[in-house]
C-alpha cells in the first residue's frame, strides 16, 4: 500500500513502530507494548488496529482464535513520505534547512559530526 494520500496518526505510526519491529502482532501484544509506554485500553488499541486493517495500513489474519495483524506498509517508504511532508511543510521543501535546525539545536558529538561528514562524502560520490 502507498501512503501517497494518507498520513498514519500518531497513534496509528506508534503501533505501526511495533509491528515493524516485532513482526506480526495480536491485539493483546501490542496493547501490552503500549502499556509499557502509557496506559492504553485493550479496547481502544483493539479499535485503532481495526480501523487500521479498514485503511489498509495493516492486514488481519483471521484464521485462528486470536487475529495477528500485520503491517501492509513498508517502513522505510512510509517513514520517507512522512518525513518529505514534514520537509515540504515545515522548511518548504529544503532538506538543507531542516539538517541546519537539527544541528542547531542538537550539541552534536565528535562522532556524530564524524558520520554527518562520512555520509555527505558518500552522496557526492555518488552523484
Amino acid at each position: 500500500m502507498s501512503l501517497k494520500n494518507y498520513k498514519p496518526t500518531e497513534s496509528e505510526l506508534e503501533i505501526l513502530q511495533l509491528l515493524w519491529e516485532s513482526g506480526p502482532s495480536s491485539v493483546r501484544f501490542i496493547n501490552e507494548k503500549l502499556n509499557r509506554q502509557r496506559e492504553t485500553g485493550y479496547t481502544t488499541t483493539l479499535k485503532l488496529m481495526q480501523i487500521m486493517n479498514d485503511k489498509g495500513l495493516t492486514t488481519r489474519d483471521t484464521g485462528n482464535r486470536t487475529h495477528i495483524y500485520k503491517a501492509n506498509v513498508k517502513e522505510d517508504e512510509t517513514k520517507s513520505k512522512l518525513l518529505q511532508n514534514f520537509v515540504d511543510a515545515t522548511f518548504k521543501g529544503s532538506a538543507m534547512k531542516l539538517v541546519m535546525q537539527a544541528l542547531g539545536n542538537h550539541d552534536a558529538t565528535q562522532e556524530e559530526l564524524e558520520e554527518i561528514k562520512a555520509f555527505i562524502k558518500k552522496i557526492e560520490n555518488n552523484k
